[in-house]
């Protein structure tokens, strides 16, 4: 019975391990993902304002004169 309890002790140890490095990994991956969305929200946010300056800019050949 000791010996199955101590490679149960070591499965657990290695999975705990495991588990330990593919949590790091996802949070990782999160800091990137979320780093993502910041730039192009901030892209999108850029291109908004342009659109809407160049919508909101007089036309020079419109017949404003």
């Amino acid at each position: 019975m000791s010996a199955s309890v101590e490679r149960g002790a070591a499965e657990l140890a290695r999975e705990n391990a495991y588990l330990k490095l593919r949590v790091a990994q996802l949070e990782g991956d999160v800091q990137d993902l979320n780093a993502e969305n910041l730039r192009l929200r901030e892209e999108r946010e850029r291109l908004h304002g342009r659109r809407a300056a160049q919508a909101s800019a007089p036309n020079p050949l419109g017949s404003g004169q």
